[in-house]
């Protein structure tokens, strides 16, 4: 089992930053991928990026340019955001994955005009 503490989330105006952090524990497997999803209103839970355990990266769209993903170590991932849109509004969540996925409760992140 594996359980994620996420933290970082907050009220922002727009053109602001917020950086979001999210911590692992229990059984982790030193190759794994970590990342954020977030989950608007109404809306389905969408990636937002993600990072392997060689490094590699991937973003939607939407984010590139802006916001960046790295980890510390095996267990601890950040999501640093910078630009913040009014559409970057939602619950955040930490996923880690391995041989199955894993979720954090979320972290709020809210911009507003």
């Amino acid at each position: 089992q594996v359980q994620l503490e996420e933290s970082g989330g907050g009220l922002v105006q727009a053109g602001g930053s917020l950086r979001l952090s999210c911590i692992a524990s229990g059984t982790i497997n030193i190759i794994n991928r970590m990342g954020w999803y977030r989950q608007a209103p109404g809306k389905q839970r969408d990636l937002v990026a993600f990072v392997t355990s060689d490094g590699t990266t991937n973003y939607v769209n939407s984010v590139k340019g802006r916001f960046t993903i790295s980890r510390r170590n095996v267990n601890t991932v950040y999501l640093q955001m910078n630009s913040l849109k009014l559409e970057d509004t939602a619950l955040y969540h930490c996923n880690y994955y391995d041989d199955r996925d894993y979720w954090g409760q979320g972290t709020q992140v809210t911009v507003s005009s």
